[in-house]
């Protein structure tokens, strides 16, 4: 008797029953039409692979495009924060010049009061009547100083004037650049919410794929075989990298329960357990909310920075030695292929990317191409 094994269709069993009857059977359209069902029941199969293919496609390209948007808010915020610095510091500049203009406005006020009263009477009329030719010499340099002083007075004013009209008009752009930045962000943010909507209906989608046709185990394997695959083309393109650039990377060994922990939150799933039949996790999923930075554990170079079946957006870094850490469900990547990154860097944001239900951090560590409990490396 045939062993029936797991099909999505129920290939399995009908060519078990085809090839379990007698090779000298009469009934040749009982075996032509068996034939024909095997046929029709590959065909849909492989129908419903490439659907399947299609709406990873479609998740790819939605999840890419929360990566942008995320990107570009990030930036846009960053800009408006700097700008807000900028400014509060010309705001205090402009109130310092305020002040200086009024005094310069009372001193000048003063002065004029001054020269004013000198001349009241008629200088010349001054000059006849007065016979005492000391006070006559004083009289004229105190009239000439005064005729200095208020000179300089307006011209320092008139400066002030000047350079208060600059801080105005400068303080005025940079509101209008900032207010620029605020509708930028505004849009990018319903970018981001179309597209997360967008992306709940294909990740509804494509779970109600893979449970109707029962692929989800086949598909996990697939998703290991893929990630075997990525870390070996990135593991001769860091070696490769690593010998140009000359870049010095000593690996985890030293640093065990030393490394800091990529995103601080709660532990979903633990290394080793239960994922789905005989499958276990071969990391950690670590809950955390959307758009934390995900920090690098230790120095050490960028070999995969792209959307990963399974995995979404995900950063792969290379210490040297044979050791490797992965980050997935990423919302966006700050980092790419080739970069240098140091310990506690931002390399990523928090997201579900991949098509996972809630947001948080998919992290492992390598050693030598086989996965290995990453919590024990981690500080406590």
């Amino acid at each position: 008797m045939c062993t029936l094994r797991a099909s999505a269709l129920g290939t399995g069993a009908l060519l078990c029953l085809a090839f379990s009857a007698p090779l000298f059977a009469d009934d040749q359209n009982q075996l032509q039409g068996m034939k024909q069902e095997i046929a029709r029941q590959q065909k849909q199969l492989s129908d419903k692979k490439q659907q399947l293919n299609d709406v990873q496609k479609t998740l790819k390209q939605q999840e890419l495009a929360i990566a942008k948007a995320a990107g570009n808010i990030r930036t846009a915020e960053q800009k408006i924060d700097g700008l807000t610095r900028s400014i509060s510091q010309l705001e205090k500049e402009q109130q310092t010049l305020l002040q200086r203009q009024i005094g310069q406005r009372e001193l000048l006020k003063e002065l004029l009061t001054s020269q004013y009263k000198l001349g009241k009477s008629s200088p010349l009329a001054n000059l006849l009547g007065e016979s005492d030719p000391a006070r006559l010499e004083r009289m004229a340099i105190y009239a000439s100083h005064l005729s200095q002083a208020r000179s300089q007075a307006l011209d320092e004013l008139a400066a002030t004037d000047t350079e208060l009209q600059l801080k105005k008009h400068q303080l005025s752009e940079q509101r209008h650049e900032q207010q620029s930045l605020l509708d930028q962000l505004k849009k990018e943010r319903a970018s981001l919410q179309g597209s997360q909507q967008a992306r709940q209906s294909t990740v509804r989608e494509l779970q109600g794929q893979l449970n109707a046709d029962k692929r989800y185990l086949t598909e996990l394997k697939s998703n290991e075989s893929r990630l075997i695959a990525e870390i070996a083309k990135a593991r001769k393109a860091a070696e490769e990298a690593a010998r140009q650039a000359r870049v010095n990377m000593d690996g985890l060994g030293k640093y065990k329960g030393k490394l800091p922990w990529p995103v601080t939150g709660r532990i979903r799933h633990a290394y080793g357990s239960p994922l789905q039949g005989e499958l276990r996790w071969k990391g950690m999923v670590i809950s955390q909310a959307v758009g934390s930075e995900v920090k690098a554990v230790h120095g050490g170079k960028v070999v995969f920075a792209d959307w990963l079946r399974g995995y979404g957006l995900m950063v792969a870094v290379d210490h040297g030695q044979g050791d490797m850490t992965f980050y997935g469900y990423n919302q966006t990547v700050l980092k790419k292929v080739g970069d240098t990154v140091q310990r506690n860097e931002a390399i990523a944001l928090v997201g579900d990317s991949g098509g996972q239900e809630t947001p948080g951090l998919y992290f492992e560590i390598r050693r030598k191409g086989t996965p290995t409990n990453p919590q024990p490396w981690l500080s406590r």
